[in-house]
């Protein structure tokens, strides 16, 4: 495997004088660095999984119980990826809910009578409806237990007062100094795949996605480049299933890195249809991340096929895992996933958004590392009026 990137001088294969100079060397790194780091993470996790499987079987093995994946903004997207994954294979049921819905509406989603693990993401562990989650769950759940994955050993969420936590911290590396979320994105959103499954269950994967991931860091690069210069004003992201997650994140990491230059949505292949379709413009790229499923895979490219007759956006590329030949001009292909299900193309398929996201913020001329430098988004958000609650 790759030595870290981190020590690269040409990050991206841009020189890293070059990125510095452009606001870009932090996100840069951040984003080549993943690849080295999922196998920190894989072997972090392995070693506790001990400890892990003694904390959570009690709530993991109980159908009775609920699992919420909560986070904000990007942290709530690794939910949304791994909910409808992990509901199939663990017999509690599994729900995204992003702490911005749990502060501002707890009593639909907490209950005294309902077992919980509340699993909280966090970069920093600083986000204040992150710390005030946690404190409802606490308050309103009777059986309650937290498990935090989080990237920063000196964050709040960390450090929580409660009555049941476990914490796996993840290398310092991941804890990004860039504004976007990107490798602690990927290696939060690994780490707890790995720990909320039986030991082993993700030994077989985790050189095909680190490999996978390590190889779409090069051959993507032309596409992502492509794609930047074009100067497209639109940009619609697609994924079925838990690739409509992704597709959510993909989208975020565009907007977040253009500091709002491009209009933005997101969408199912099939949902697509039903009205969003007329977000396409003579200046839209939709991007499509294409499931391994065989069934799903055939909606995805019906929907593909039918856009490219169409005429009406600019360019239609799909990530795929099986690349068509008559369709290479307008696709990424990512190699090495063996035919199953999408798990493992998470990785990867959010490398290339993240590629194509920090070209495209510097084809702006705005600086990735710091994209608004306004204030009026902040790496840790800031102005959020927390109420107590009623009786």
């Amino acid at each position: 495997m790759p030595a870290s990137p981190l020590l690269s001088e040409h990050p991206l294969d841009i020189p890293a004088s070059r990125l510095e100079a452009d606001g870009a060397l932090w996100t840069a790194r951040e984003i080549a660095q993943q690849p080295a780091l999922l196998e920190h993470t894989h072997a972090l996790v392995q070693g506790m999984h001990a400890a892990l499987h003694a904390f959570l079987a009690p709530l993991l093995d109980n159908p009775r119980a609920r699992i919420i994946l909560t986070g904000a903004g990007t942290s709530a997207y690794i939910g949304q990826c791994l909910a409808p994954w992990l509901d199939r294979r663990i017999a509690a049921r599994v729900d995204a809910v992003p702490t911005t819905d749990i502060v501002c509406a707890p009593h639909l989603y907490l209950s005294a009578d309902q077992p919980l693990l509340l699993v909280s993401f966090g970069r920093s562990g600083n986000s204040p409806e992150s710390i005030a989650a946690v404190a409802l769950a606490e308050s309103l759940a009777g059986d309650v237990r937290h498990l935090v994955v989080t990237c920063n050993a000196d964050g709040a969420l960390a450090h929580a007062e409660v009555r049941h936590r476990m914490t796996v911290l993840l290398p310092e590396a991941t804890h990004d100094h860039g504004f976007a979320m990107t490798s602690s994105f990927s290696c939060m959103m690994y780490a707890t795949a790995a720990a909320l499954l039986p030991a082993g269950a993700l030994d077989a994967q985790i050189v095909p996605i680190v490999r996978a991931t390590a190889d779409v860091l090069v051959q993507a690069l032309p596409m992502a480049h492509a794609l930047a210069d074009a100067g497209y004003q639109r940009v619609a992201y697609l994924g079925s299933g838990l690739l409509q997650g992704l597709a959510r994140e993909a989208t975020l990491k565009l907007g977040e890195l253009t500091n709002g230059a491009l209009a933005t949505c997101f969408d199912s292949p099939l949902g697509f249809r039903h009205g969003p379709k007329t977000f396409i413009t003579p200046e839209t790229v939709v991007i499509v991340f294409v499931s391994n499923d065989p069934h799903t895979r055939r909606y995805d490219l019906d929907l593909i096929d039918e856009l490219r007759r169409d005429g009406r956006a600019a360019r239609v590329v799909e990530i795929t895992a099986h690349p068509r030949a008559a369709a290479s001009a307008d696709t990424v292909a990512v190699q090495g996933i063996p035919a199953g299900d999408d798990l493992p193309l998470l990785w990867p398929y959010v490398a290339v958004a993240q590629l194509y996201a920090v070209f495209a913020s510097l084809a702006h001329g705005v600086r990735p590392d710091t994209p608004n430098p306004s204030g009026l988004v902040n790496r840790v958000v800031k102005g959020v009026q927390l109420y107590a609650l009623d009786a």
